[in-house]
């Protein structure tokens, strides 16, 4: 007789108490006192698989060859060795018995007799209950810890930490690895100060040589967003952060603060990177590919307080009109907004004016360099970006320190020494290179403070560059300095990123709708004209066709002379307001070809 033996256990700690070991001891004892001989084929085990699932190998391979008709009888100590849930019990022995085949269970053996099949029913149903017991009560208890702070909500350690091999999941033995949290900070700082994108920060840490989270993995953007959107790295470990199915963030009000752990970046650091991930989403170029539109994403309803999106008629013509109008139940609106398309070449040859003045404006720029000799920009995060730098670099020569020592008392050969002293080698000139870079961003900071020497110089080279200013350029500039484009009815404010005069600061950026709504002014506001500016009002369109507009990806045609320092120090004025009644003539009276009404 062909004789089959299943074992199963549902986790790692029963297979390593020889749990499946037992099980086929009883059923070798049984085939033998049967005078059955079991061949090693025929022995499935399954290892630290729950009996909740059917996808599980070794009881794969048994339904396999029994649908082969390779097996006369299988033996199993218990039916909830089977399977926990009655439902698929019934489907595996039906299964397993229309190839011909018996399946004895030790404990409870069964017949064909209605009570024994009664009996049977029974008891699958309360093995499913009981495993249900067990995981409430698994899952309670584990809460219970997790909000005692008693357990670590993450059986691997996120990149720049390590954990007690003794207790990997005890808070208290959390700590640093310098070198790893070195990379970390520079991350932190390389993508929120220095405007680099996520596939550029893969790149970067690749030329650098900084080993990834894997051995044999690579920097990618998925894992530097996880790695720039973990708050862990504020000194902070909360659980339930992430819903697994489906997978998304849950509310901040639904996280569970578990444990305070050694801090890498700051808040404000980390902060900073979050605001820049949505606004680069917000930015995205894959969310209007069609059309280019100078302000994407920029323009809002002053109506409503809905943002804008771009639309262009069949005739040509290009628009930016309120999410509430077009589509008013997506915006959670009861009617549609009842304000007017936006002509987009005239709203963006304002915006682009009053931007070109203010950068060509020698007083705003040297406003701007008595804020930096005041002290405004950051000497201190450079300083904790090279003293984090410094310490990756001393823990990684104590490594090799302590390597060396190991190797000389005998305890790895030559081959492992070799091996590991080239990787510590390796990230040890990473964190060199890291720190030159630093050295060299600080001393352009310094320079900065120096540019006050000729204004007048400067604001020339940079109305030249703006003249010769390619499409993607200019949208480089507005994303760089404009924070929002207000239209309400007649009225157009404009808000810069950072105000040059303390009465206008009025916050940061507020790229978010549920933030932004709070902030705009309803439509019966009274005006607040800007003191810089008169009143502007565009002129009346005329019937010609319009003129065509650059295309996004137009040939470069000549150089901006704006560097990023420079960039930093075009602070901007309060907000600026513009009435243009014309601008209102020409929707209401439908001036424009195939311009709609509302």
């Amino acid at each position: 007789m062909r004789v089959a033996l299943y074992a199963r256990v549902s986790t790692q700690r029963q297979a390593q108490a020889d749990g499946v070991a037992q099980q086929l001891d009883r059923l070798q004892a049984h085939a033998a006192s049967q005078g059955w001989t079991v061949v090693a084929e025929n022995i499935f085990r399954d290892d630290g698989y729950s009996g909740a699932s059917l996808k599980r190998p070794g009881l794969e391979r048994l339904r396999d060859r029994a649908a082969l008709r390779h097996l006369d009888r299988v033996l199993i100590t218990a039916p909830d060795r089977l399977a926990r849930h009655y439902v698929h019990q019934v489907l595996l022995l039906e299964e397993i018995t229309a190839t011909g085949c018996q399946v004895e269970f030790l404990d409870r053996p069964m017949s064909r007799d209605p009570h024994d099949q009664l009996l049977l029913q029974i008891r699958g149903a309360v093995a499913e209950y009981e495993r249900s017991l067990i995981a409430e009560r698994m899952r309670r208890g584990r809460l219970r810890k997790l909000q005692a702070g008693l357990l670590l909500p993450w059986t691997r350690p996120p990149y720049g930490y390590r954990v007690d091999p003794d207790r990997p999941r005890d808070p208290a033995g959390v700590r640093c690895d310098e070198a790893e949290a070195a990379a970390v900070a520079e991350m932190f700082a390389w993508y929120g100060e220095e405007g680099r994108s996520l596939y550029g920060l893969a790149q970067k840490l690749l030329s650098d040589a900084i080993p990834p989270p894997r051995v044999k993995g690579r920097w990618n953007v998925t894992t530097l967003r996880g790695i720039l959107t973990n708050p862990v790295y504020t000194g902070e470990v909360f659980a339930g952060r992430i819903q697994t199915a489906p997978r998304r963030l849950q509310a901040r009000e639904e996280w569970i603060p578990v444990a305070s752990i050694p801090t890498i970046v700051s808040q404000e650091s980390f902060d900073r990177v979050q605001a820049k991930l949505a606004q680069n989403r917000q930015f995205a170029r894959r969310n209007n590919t069609a059309h280019p539109y100078l302000l994407r994403a920029l323009v809002s309803c002053g109506v409503c307080g809905l943002s804008c999106l771009g639309r262009c008629l069949p005739a040509g013509h290009r628009y930016y009109c309120c999410r509430g109008k077009l589509s008013p139940v997506n915006s959670h609106r009861d009617t549609p907004c009842p304000s007017r398309f936006i002509p987009a070449s005239q709203v963006e040859a304002l915006v682009w004016e009053d931007l070109r003045q203010l950068l060509t404006d020698p007083e705003a720029i040297r406003h701007a360099l008595e804020r930096a000799h005041g002290g405004h920009w950051l000497p201190q995060e450079l300083r904790a970006r090279r003293e984090t730098l410094r310490r990756g670099q001393v823990s990684v020569a104590q490594q090799i320190e302590r390597l060396t020592e190991v190797y000389l008392a005998g305890v790895v050969g030559l081959d492992e020494y070799r091996r590991r002293r080239g990787d510590l080698e390796q990230r040890q000139q990473a964190l060199a290179a890291q720190e030159q870079q630093l050295a060299a961003q600080t001393e352009r900071q310094a320079d900065i403070a120096r540019l006050g020497l000729s204004l007048e110089e400067f604001s020339r080279r940079i109305r030249q560059g703006l003249d010769q200013a390619t499409w993607e350029q200019r949208r480089q500039l507005i994303e760089w300095l404009v924070t929002r484009v207000i239209v309400t009815n007649g009225e157009v404010e404009i808000r810069y990123v950072i105000p040059t005069s303390p009465a206008a600061q009025t916050g940061g950026i507020c790229h978010l709708r549920s933030d932004y709504r709070e902030r705009v002014q309803p439509a019966q506001a009274t005006p607040r004209l800007s003191p810089h500016r008169p009143q502007h009002r565009i002129p009346e369109p005329r019937t010609r066709p319009p003129r065509p507009h650059p295309q996004p990806h137009a040939p470069r045609r000549g150089r901006m002379s704006v560097s990023t320092e420079q960039k930093a120090l075009l602070l901007n004025r309060p907000s600026n307001r513009y009435h243009f009644s014309g601008f209102l003539r020409c929707c209401g009276h439908g001036a424009l070809s195939g311009l709609p009404h509302a």
